[in-house]
């Protein structure tokens, strides 16, 4: 759909997105953006499974190893 399309007819693209689709928007040619239904969950769920499956006590030092290998810098994305 074309950002003027969009733009437009936004109601019934937000309609279509509560529905289940996942449209593509662009300008010029070029996409510039998806709009979708949104996630329903509020991690109450993942909150559960947490409480209910301890993790082994290796976890904690996977998770400050894979942590370790992270960068804190900002990597800028190629603009075409």
């Amino acid at each position: 759909m074309t950002a003027t399309e969009a733009s437009r007819s936004f109601a019934a693209l937000l309609d279509s997105a509560e529905h289940g689709e996942t449209i593509v928007v662009t300008r010029g040619g070029r996409r510039i953006a998806v709009i979708g239904p949104a996630p329903t969950g509020n991690g109450a769920a993942l909150n559960d499974v947490l409480r209910r499956f301890r993790p082994d006590d290796d976890f904690a030092a996977d998770v400050a190893s894979a942590r370790s290998l992270l960068e804190d810098t900002v990597v800028e994305w190629p603009v075409d």
